[in-house]
């Protein structure tokens, strides 16, 4: 049943079947290293190549190829320089490049192409009132294991969507081929648009549905998104952790929502997905397909930054995913 209305959408969109946000969470990854130890802040699979990739803030104290010195997380933050891993689906390492200039990795999306994918992004990073960069444009550019980019890097392809809006970031929908795309409009008023993929890659900016983000979303930090058929998945919620004691620090407060393209909130569950991890922060959401020749056998993935203890700087981050479309 729709719960309340999210602004007007500019087209209709295909019916067709959603996750059922009370199916219990099943865990995939625990608790695994990534290439930085700072904070997971987005992921997305290549169901293709069975890859995942994920999305960091480069760590403070690490020199990159062509830098004549090491700068703060802070610094990092402030530019938006990222850290890309390339994990196979057995959570090991096998790859990771550099992104600087580029924003805050609230989300990414990936475009299989042989046995490498296409990456899309943020980019074009101007740093908010908080010292945090966030992007200005879209950028495509194909994954290149050890390599160091900037926006204007040759293999670069840069989208201006929106004129003059702020905070952009994509998702791809592996299912149908289409990309989503957030941005704030005016400084202020946070929208979501659908594209066909191709059309979107040719430069055609003509959305299949646009809507504004609803007001359902303004209470816990806004944390990540993925869409997939007639159906847009966010994520919200804040971190808490577990005291000397044992004793958790604060409520979970996470919250997966579906909101349906034609225009309706249609549901909004509290997730528990790891509850028992000692710091946990909801960090992004992306569709896996475990098997390509099935695609509507897909897992709604929620994504968790993590770390062992106090005493451990190192984060981690761990999976959970929902797979019951009805």
């Amino acid at each position: 049943m729709a719960l309340a209305q999210t602004g007007t959408a500019s087209a209709a969109v295909a019916a067709s079947k959603r996750f059922d946000l009370t199916d219990s969470s099943d865990e995939w990854f625990r608790e695994i290293l990534l290439n930085e130890r700072r904070i997971l802040q987005s992921f997305a699979f290549d169901n293709t190549n069975k890859h995942l990739y994920t999305a960091q803030l480069v760590q403070g104290g690490r020199m990159l190829a062509g830098e004549s010195q090491a700068y703060t997380d802070g610094e990092r933050s402030k530019n938006g320089d990222l850290c890309v891993t390339r994990l196979d689906w057995q959570g090991s390492i096998i790859g990771r490049m550099y992104l600087k200039g580029f924003g805050h990795g609230v989300s990414i999306g990936v475009e299989p192409s042989g046995s490498s994918a296409y990456l899309w992004s943020e980019s074009d990073s101007v740093p908010d009132s908080q010292n945090n960069g966030y992007g200005t444009k879209i950028a495509r550019f194909k994954f290149a294991n050890g390599t160091v980019i900037r926006p204007d890097s040759p293999q670069v392809t840069r989208y201006t969507p929106v004129a003059d809006s702020d905070h952009n970031s994509v998702a791809i929908d592996p299912v149908t081929n289409r990309i989503v795309h957030r941005y704030r409009a005016n400084g202020s008023t946070w929208k979501f648009s659908l594209y066909d993929l191709a059309s979107f890659k040719a430069g055609t900016f003509t959305p299949l549905a646009t809507i504004t983000q609803p007001s359902v979303l303004t209470g816990p930090t806004f944390q990540g998104y993925t869409s997939m058929g007639q159906y847009l998945y966010t994520l919200d919620g804040d971190a808490y952790s577990y005291d000397e004691n044992g004793v958790q620090t604060s409520t979970s407060n996470t919250y997966v929502t579906s909101i349906d393209w034609n225009g309706t909130v249609y549901e909004r569950r509290l997730s528990n997905a790891g509850k028992s991890l000692f710091y946990r922060e909801p960090e992004g959401l992306a569709i896996q397909i475990p098997d390509t020749s099935h695609p509507t056998a897909a897992r709604l993935h929620l994504g968790f930054g993590s770390e062992e203890s106090l005493s451990l700087t190192d984060k981690k981050a761990s999976f959970y995913y929902k797979d019951l479309l009805v």
